[in-house]
Order: C-alpha cells, then sequence, then structure tokens
C-alpha cells in the first residue's frame, strides 16, 4: 500500500520557476514574482506606513491564504527589518494544503538572491512537515512563523488570531475554486477587526462580491505590470458572531514590554520563561533548589519519544505538533555533540500484535519520510546498529537530549533571572502584581503574570487546588556500556526505552509506580527495568551482560512525574474555582446551555504542568502557547487542541456530570 503523498507535486521550467502539478499553475509570475508579491501584498496593505507607526514591543499579526514557496513572507519579513521598530514583534500564519518539501523550498527560494539571508534563516528550521500546525520562532523571537498545514477550510475555523492585514494569495480562483468561496471569506472577517486590510492578485467579480459580502469593503485598483486591476480594502464591519464557550475565551492580554514570574525551573519553566523573554518580557524563576532541573527534568539522557495514534486522537495531534517544535529549538540552542543531544533516531518496535498493528497504519498514513517511516527488522538493525527482531517505526530527527543543558541553555536569555534556594507557597494578587511568598511570607518576588510550573506541586497553591494532578513514579537505570553495546547508534523504544551511551552510560527505562511517592531508587526497579530488555533486543541484552548485572548495586534515578486523568497537560489561564462553579452552574442540570457569564479568570495567572513523560516534546511548544495567551499573539495549536489541555477542562466536566456541589 502506497502513501498519500504529503507534499506539493512540481515541475520545473526551464528557467528553474516551479509549476504546481496539484492545481496546473503557476506560483508566480516568471517575470517578476517577487516585485508582484510586494506590489500586491506590501504596499497595497501599507505595510512599511503602519509598521513605522508600531509602538515599542508593538504586535503585528499577518493571515496568508497559501504559503507556497514563501516568497511573500520572506519579502514581509525583509521590510519589517526595514521598517518596524527593533522591539516590536511580527506574527505571521499562513495556510498550506500541499507544502513544499524542503528540498524544493530551497530550490524555489534561490530564484530570489536578495532575499537568501531570510531564507536561509527559514531553510535552517524547516523539515519536510507533517500535517497540522508547525511553529517557526525566527529572529530570536522578533519574528513568529504558524503554518497552518491542511485544507484552509478546515484549518482556519480552528485558528485563535486577530489579523491585521491579509494576504489573500492561492492559485487562481478558475484553477484552485475550493478555495475561492464565501466559507473562506467569513473565516477571514471572523479573524480581522475593523480597520484590518486585505490584499489579492485578483479582481475576478464573484471574490469581490464574496468579500464585500462578508464585511470587507473592496476596490479594484491597478495590478502589477501587465495585470490591469487587482483587489484591495479592509473589513468595515464585523458580522455577529456565534456563540463560543465562554470558559474558552482568552483572557485580555498584556501589551508592551512586562514582568513575569515562574515558579519552578524544570523543563515547564525554563520553556515558559524562554518564549516570554523572546518576546521582551523580563522574567524571574523561582527554584527551591540549587540549580535549574533537579526533579523530573534532571535525568542524564531524556528521549524524544513521539507516541502516536493512527486515530488523530487530541493526544496524538498534540505531541506531532510539539515534537516538531521541539526538534526545531533543540536545533538552535544546543550543539549536537553527543554530550548536550543527539539526532541519532528513534525506533519504535512492535513487541505485541497490537503495537504492531498500530505502528503499520502509522507507516501508511501518509506521514513524511523524515518524520517517520515504517522498517523491517533487518533494515531496524542496519539503523541501530545491533540486532533487531521487530518490525517498527523510526522517526529518523528524534534522538536524546540531556535535559538539564537544554535548560541551562534556555535561562542564559539575559531577560531571565534564576532565582535558587526559594520556595513559592503562597501566591497573592496586590496591585495588579502576583506576589510568591515563600513559608514566613516573605516576598519572593512579583510581577503583573504568574505561571506555576512546579508539576505535581502545582496543586499546592490556593488558586490551584482543585486541579486534579497525579505524581507517577520513575526510575531509570544507569547501564554502563560494553564494547558491543557502544555499537547502538539509536534509540530504541517498545514497552522501555535505551539510549545510546553518554559519558559511558546507557540509560534504560523507565519504571511507572503509583505507591511510591519517595525518589530513593530501588533494587526493584532496576530489575523490571532489566526485564525491558529482552522486548528491545536480546542481542543488545546480552552484548550489556545483563545476567551478571547485579540489580541492586546499578546506578539509578528517580524522580516524580506529573500527569492528569486524561494524559494531556494543564496549559494555559487558570480561573477561580469557586466562581467558576457559580458562573456556570445551569451546565449541570443542562449540558446544552449556552451562558454568556465571562470566564472568572485569575488575571495574569497561568499554569504550565502535567506533562508525564513527554516533557522534552511537550514543554517547549506548551511555553510557546503560555507566551501567546500572555501577549494576545495567533495561537500555536488549533482551538480544539487549546481547549484540550485547558486547565478549565477538568471544572468543566465536574459541573456537566454533577460532581460540583455548591
Amino acid at each position: 500500500m502506497n502513501s498519500p503523498s504529503p507534499f506539493a507535486t512540481l515541475s520545473w521550467s526551464a528557467d528553474g520557476q516551479p509549476f504546481s502539478e496539484q492545481f496546473d499553475d503557476v506560483y508566480f509570475s516568471s517575470e517578476s514574482g517577487l516585485d508582484e508579491a510586494r506590489h500586491v501584498f506590501l504596499r497595497h496593505n501599507q505595510l512599511a506606513q503602519r509598521w513605522a507607526a508600531l509602538p515599542e514591543g508593538g504586535h503585528f499579526c499577518i493571515g496568508e491564504t497559501g504559503f507556497g514557496t514563501g516568497r511573500s513572507f520572506l519579502a514581509a519579513w525583509q521590510l519589517w527589518d526595514q521598517c518596524a521598530p527593533a522591539s516590536a514583534f511580527l506574527h505571521f500564519v499562513s495556510c498550506e494544503k500541499y507544502p513544499l518539501s524542503a528540498c524544493d523550498l530551497k530550490r524555489a527560494q534561490r530564484l530570489w538572491p536578495e532575499l537568501q539571508p531570510w531564507a536561509e534563516t527559514l531553510e535552517a528550521q524547516y523539515t519536510d512537515l507533517a500535517p497540522g500546525w508547525q511553529q517557526f520562532v525566527l529572529a530570536q523571537g522578533r519574528v513568529t512563523l504558524t503554518l497552518l498545514v491542511g485544507d484552509m477550510l478546515d484549518t482556519l475555523p480552528q485558528l485563535d488570531a486577530r489579523v491585521d492585514a491579509w494576504f489573500l494569495d492561492g492559485f487562481a480562483p478558475a484553477k484552485n475554486p475550493a478555495m475561492w468561496q464565501p466559507a473562506l471569506y467569513q473565516q477571514m472577517a471572523r479573524l480581522s477587526q475593523p480597520g484590518t486590510t486585505v490584499a489579492t492578485y485578483t479582481s475576478v467579480g464573484e471574490v469581490r462580491r464574496g468579500l464585500i459580502a462578508a464585511g470587507f469593503d473592496m476596490h479594484k485598483v491597478p495590478g502589477h505590470k501587465h495585470k490591469r486591476h487587482m483587489l484591495a480594502g479592509s473589513l468595515q464591519r464585523s458580522g455577529s458572531l456565534p456563540w463560543a464557550a465562554p470558559w474558552y475565551a482568552r483572557p485580555k492580554p498584556f501589551q508592551g514590554r512586562h514582568t513575569a514570574i515562574i515558579i519552578g525551573a524544570g523543563l515547564a519553566g525554563c520553556c515558559s520563561a524562554f518564549a516570554l523573554a523572546r518576546r521582551g518580557w523580563q522574567v524571574t524563576i523561582i527554584e527551591r533548589h540549587p540549580a535549574a532541573a533537579q526533579e523530573a527534568s534532571g535525568n542524564p539522557q531524556g528521549i524524544l519519544y513521539c507516541k502516536l495514534s493512527p486515530h488523530q486522537t487530541p493526544l496524538s495531534r498534540f505531541i506531532q505538533s510539539s515534537y516538531a517544535y521541539s526538534l526545531r529549538l533543540l536545533h538552535e540552542v544546543l550543539p549536537r555533540d553527543g554530550e548536550h543531544w543527539e539526532p541519532c533516531g528513534v525506533l519504535q518496535l512492535g513487541a505485541t500484535g497490537k503495537e504492531s498493528a498500530r505502528l503499520q497504519k502509522l507507516a501508511v498514513a501518509g506521514y513524511p519520510q523524515r518524520f517517520l517511516h515504517g522498517v523491517d527488522a533487518q533494515q531496524a538493525s542496519e539503523i541501530a546498529g545491533v540486532v533487531i527482531d521487530h518490525p517498527g517505526l523510526f522517526f529518523p530527527e528524534g534522538g536524546w537530549v540531556n535535559p538539564p543543558a537544554l535548560c541551562q541553555t534556555l535561562l542564559r536569555h539575559p531577560a531571565i533571572t534564576l532565582k535558587t534556594h526559594s520556595e513559592a507557597l503562597n501566591l497573592a494578587y496586590q496591585a495588579g502584581q502576583w506576589q510568591a511568598l515563600d513559608a514566613e511570607g516573605h516576598l519572593l518576588a512579583q510581577a503583573q503574570v504568574a505561571v506555576i510550573c512546579s508539576a505535581a506541586d502545582s496543586q499546592k497553591f490556593v488558586q490551584t487546588t482543585h486541579l486534579p494532578l497525579k505524581a507517577i513514579r520513575g526510575q531509570i537505570t544507569h547501564l554502563p556500556a560494553t564494547e558491543h553495546s557502544a555499537r547502538l547508534r539509536s534509540v530504541i523504544c517498545a514497552e522501555g526505552y535505551i539510549s545510546p551511551a553518554r559519558q559511558g552510560e546507557h540509560h534504560l527505562g523507565a519504571s511507572f509506580r503509583f505507591d511510591r511517592d519517595d525518589t530513593q531508587p530501588s533494587a526493584e526497579e532496576n530489575h523490571s527495568n532489566l526485564a525491558l530488555l529482552d522486548s528491545l533486543s536480546p542481542s543488545l541484552a546480552r552484548a550489556l551482560q545483563r545476567d551478571q548485572l547485579n540489580p541492586a548495586t546499578l546506578k539509578a534515578r528517580a524522580a516524580m512525574r506529573c500527569t492528569t486523568p486524561d494524559y494531556l497537560p494543564l496549559v494555559g489561564p487558570l480561573v477561580d474555582a469557586v466562581s467558576f462553579q457559580r458562573a456556570y452552574a445551569v451546565l449541570g442540570k443542562d449540558a446544552s446551555k449556552q451562558p454568556s457569564t465571562n470566564s472568572p479568570w485569575l488575571p495574569g495567572l497561568f499554569i504550565n504542568a502535567a506533562h508525564g513523560s513527554r516533557g522534552l516534546i511537550s514543554c517547549p511548544l506548551s511555553g510557546e502557547l503560555i507566551a501567546a495567551l500572555v501577549t494576545g499573539e495567533a495561537l500555536p495549536l488549533p482551538s480544539d487542541l487549546f481547549q484540550a489541555v485547558h486547565p478549565s477542562r477538568f471544572l468543566l466536566r465536574q459541573l456537566i456530570r454533577g460532581q460540583l456541589t455548591s
């Protein structure tokens, strides 16, 4: 069974111009494609003037229908660097059903030598894209690109953003009629505000009438060169919007440069701090230990383990987008040196019939080969460097990371201050500031925004006692590498995992214990970890001389993970639980009711916790989500996934099920 291609199918003219086989159309004018983009999208959205007038720390959002070769994005980025204040932030959101492969994108962008500095920066992060939301943070955080990979009539309704200017691009209406229709224009209006501008190269009357019907005032204006007309205009009136659940509405954002407290310097805290710092915020991290990453984030080798479902569950989709963003961040901030991290690839093996069936479905689901592909036992053995007995999936870009090194690198941002030997046990809100207090009531720090990132201990604050957090003990076992085991070249995962050697040790695990809440290593868990080796590779077990290893004397590390009942993290704004119950009590009698009462947000208070054993994958994008919520940017996740990780989801479920009492 052949997988459908996830990429744009291109042919190339003799002069190097790309042509879409899917739409039987050119991507841009072969004579002056870049000049046309500047004329249509930059000039007729008045971007140079508008950007020059932005305040310090201002934000601007562009929405685009059709990323294509990235031509318009690169032209906009170049102009942004020329016109906008150095402290301002550009967010570019673009839809693309058929993204170009990394090879084709690079080839197309070589057509514009003057854009090469910007193109090369994008290409350094761009890999063959899997479907879903894809987040790129560029220019040290000054520019963010969010690609919505999929049919735009599916993705745009899931976008949560306030767009300031639209690039209405895409193949010609006659070639791509499924795009140019009222549903698109209505989504554009939903995501806009009065004064939002739109420009498009087409002047087709049906497009003009559709935009006018959606509330845009559109005019024909001179097109570029030989093209007589194009359309430009702005939103004049906002139509009535359907009811939206107020408990998922976003709190009012903070504009400009501000201050934030992060409680906890594990992966969640460091990623949240880094995302805010790159947006101009001054951040103080409060950590009770003498250094960052001392608990669950302190393992010497964390695995980029991307367990997906063929059924595209919310958890699977969240992991998929998070995994891609984590890899971009790692390539940006950490050296690939076998010490900090190593993208050696990850093999997932089907040790049971059920697991093999799951992996086989994923292998033919249409993912890019560079994201994942199926392998038989012989191919797996060649990849791993040791004999593998089972078929499985290979994630070529995955690998292992030293989490403390990642945390320490993120904390080097000049806008971040780490305050160690300090334990925040209380949070108080006074005069628009959150105050973090220790056990004696001494002030540790205060700021406009506070983000709780303390794993299961996130529940200890008065504001968070309602959250259903669960601590799970996990232990990894350190195995001394042997001459033969050192041949292992990739991570192997099945019922457990083992890593290639780092500093002369493999790391094997991990246990899941609900009956212990201490972190003292145990021989029992070393024994159970060693038993995992047969599901990974009996050959490797022999190379490690497993039968001669004494579980009681093996080095190990135990820590407490944190999870929730649905295994998704808690990422987002926090509410006053009592007021929430009162505001939406009607749902306990009739879940179909549509109350309009605003959610009782605790102003400026957020949480980023409960990442379980997936923190290396989920924490970086969750930090981006926190920063987007704080600043009012477009969210890096579709609305349904934002709701799936929203901290209020459990209160809502309890209300509907009648599990909360007045």
